[in-house]
């Protein structure tokens, strides 16, 4: 069973770590411990059983209780599974930012970088062309890029 577990925000990988090293010393059955990406102020724990993982996540530092109710296997598909619709993004796109401080705003791709899911992009937009480093899942691509450019 998956529960998810309260953290001091920021602190998610800290907690996680600390968790990870308290199984060896422990003879409690917990599975797995998952950290989100975005999922501020909450890990995930696979216990055996609730008891198991209150018993388990008491008295730690930064983590501050435990969500009632267990997770469905849905929720938890929902929850890791990969987004790749910003993998599609190539260089030579044109993409809109769907979020952060750009949003709203159009960019031509010049860089792309995969092992970091960053894109450098250059928005239409601006009077002065500045390359701009983010994230791909800030964008959408709205127009791929012709073959040959």
């Amino acid at each position: 069973m998956f529960f998810v577990v309260k953290v001091t925000s920021g602190q998610e990988r800290i907690a996680a770590n600390m968790l990870q090293n308290k199984i060896s010393k422990t003879d409690l059955p917990i599975y797995a411990i998952v950290v989100i990406e975005g999922m501020r102020g909450y890990i995930i724990v696979e216990a055996e059983d609730e008891l198991t993982c209150r018993q388990f996540i008491t008295r730690e530092h930064n983590v501050k209780g435990m969500l009632g109710k267990a997770l469905s296997d849905e929720e938890i598909n929902k929850l890791i599974q990969v987004k790749t619709f910003a993998q599609d993004i190539e260089k030579g796109d044109m993409v809109e930012f769907t979020s952060g401080p750009f949003k709203g705003y159009k960019a031509k791709v010049l860089k792309v970088d995969d092992l970091k899911s960053d894109i450098t992009v250059q928005l239409t937009d601006a009077p002065v062309p500045i390359p701009i480093t983010t994230k791909m899942n800030t964008a959408k691509v709205i127009q791929k890029a012709e073959k040959g450019e």
